[in-house]
């Protein structure tokens, strides 16, 4: 009913205008929407994952089991599965369906960001601080961990010979980003030279490097096709790159040749970017600004700056575009807010109904001659029970725009008031009574079996108190 109160004009339209909405649980530090869209996954400065409803904003799920500030969100496939990352040196996957911990690796230096195979969810790609990267495989309770290479593949075709001097300056590339290609046979990693290397998942081997840019590669993502990648890194300028396709039998990895496509960059001001992004169909792509609250946006096809997203007055650091939607959302670095930029659309009533017609001005109405004629009792209570001879069908969901397969996984309702609640600091704790919260107060998990232990003596000891206060009272009385 309400996709058809919206103008079909206004559904065309490819990127959002205005900021129309923000999200508030926790100070988020990173966001990721799932592959349907209808979720958007919050990580925050306390370890704390939240998950967002889409459609009613509301929080569909809290996952508890990291100490430190969340790095990274990635999602599987069927959107049951989650992987996350944290300055605490672990990556945990967790279960949707009931919110359980199935697998937690610890790693023995901070991560950057973790990155799930799009097919296996029980394969996953970290990049170390200072570190070699590892691949990852969690399929049975021990994880087996293999490292992946950080030096670029030198091409001996060239007639360049690799001398001590160039091994040791190879030796100290260091990888600070890697993604899985859209098949996930391949993995690409951008190194702190501006390299990209091409590593084989099966063989972990470097089959292919490229010189990207000069400075540090700070971040690639993939379009949903997998043809297509952008970068950032810190000469302040943004690379979409077109991914040839590694899957051929006869690919030859010698003529291999991987080129920038477009360049985008703040000539004027010499702006850095924090995060960037693909939109929905790829033809658009946008970053967050540093030092800045403005949120760019621009046209792949001609290479021009479309659109200046204005939001709140603080800067934004991870901005996530919807896989479906012309939709946009951002994290406050100073606020921990998540901000949403949409389409601001005018709903169209003269869909309620095929007489319905808008009009600018008020209009004299002229009524038909048996419009308002009076009726028998009878008739108008035939009607009524006529009407109540028709069925309803309540139940159906009808699939809407955007759905995928229909035995997909859907994340089940929770009716828990601990993970739903508000942000605020100010709580009810009764009738028209109202405290501060405590610093500490709804963080008792992180403390385990020990503050089990410690509330149990707690209860141990005010029963005693309360049995010595009862014997004094006896004592009293005689």
């Amino acid at each position: 009913m309400n996709l058809s109160l919206i103008d079909p004009f206004v559904l065309a339209q490819d990127y959002p205008e205005a900021l129309t909405g923000k999200l508030k649980s926790g100070h988020a530090t990173c966001i990721r929407f799932n592959r349907k869209g209808d979720f958007l996954a919050s990580g925050r400065a306390d370890g704390i994952i939240v998950i967002f409803d889409v459609e009613t904003n509301g929080v569909a799920h809290k996952l508890r089991g990291h100490t430190r500030q969340i790095q990274s969100l990635s999602w599987s496939r069927d959107s049951r599965h989650i992987l996350s990352s944290s300055q605490d040196w672990k990556c945990i996957l967790w279960d949707l369906k009931d919110g359980s911990r199935i697998r937690t690796v610890r790693f023995e230096a901070p991560v950057y960001i973790a990155e799930l195979h799009p097919y296996n969810h029980f394969l996953f790609v970290a990049s170390l601080f200072e570190d070699k990267p590892m691949l990852v495989d969690i399929s049975s309770t021990i994880p087996s961990k293999r490292r992946l290479p950080s030096a670029p593949r030198r091409n001996q075709l060239d007639g360049e010979d690799i001398t001590g001097k160039q091994a040791a300056q190879d030796a100290k590339h260091t990888t600070c980003i890697t993604i899985f290609t859209s098949l996930g046979n391949h993995i690409i990693a951008g190194t702190s030279k501006g390299w990209l290397n091409i590593i084989e998942t099966e063989t972990c081997q470097t089959i292919h490097s490229t010189r990207l840019c000069n400075g540090v590669v700070i971040y690639l993502r993939l379009t949903a096709s997998g043809r297509d990648m952008v970068s950032n890194s810190s000469d302040r300028v943004i690379r979409t790159i077109p991914i040839p396709d590694l899957s051929q039998v006869d690919l030859n990895i010698d003529n291999l040749k991987i080129e920038v496509e477009h360049k985008f960059q703040d000539v004027v001001n010499r702006l850095s970017w924090n995060h960037v992004a693909f939109s929905s169909t790829g033809e658009y792509v946008t970053a967050s600004t540093y030092m800045n609250h403005d949120i760019y946006v621009w046209e792949r096809s001609h290479g021009s700056l479309v659109k200046i997203l204005e939001g709140p007055k603080e800067e934004l650091g991870v901005v996530e575009w919807h896989p479906n939607r012309p939709l946009v959302a951002a994290c406050g670095l100073e606020t921990g807010r998540v901000y949403i930029w949409s389409i601001i659309s005018p709903q169209r009533w003269s869909a309620l109904a095929p007489d319905f017609a808008e009009v600018e001005e008020n209009v004299e109405y002229i009524e038909r001659e048996d419009e308002f004629d009076i009726h028998p009792i009878e008739e108008i209570h035939k009607r009524r029970l006529d009407l109540e001879d028709e069925h309803v069908d309540v139940l159906t969901i009808e699939p809407t725009k955007g759905e995928f397969e229909e035995d997909a996984f859907r994340m089940p309702v929770l009716l828990d008031v601990d993970n739903s609640e508000s942000e605020e600091e100010i709580v009810a704790v009764g009738p028209g009574t109202m405290r501060r919260k405590s610093p500490g107060e709804g963080r008792e998990w992180m403390n385990g079996v020990e503050d089990a232990g410690s509330s149990d003596d707690r209860g141990m000891k005010r029963a005693a108190t309360s049995g010595g206060v009862k014997s004094s009272n006896k004592s009293r009385r005689k």
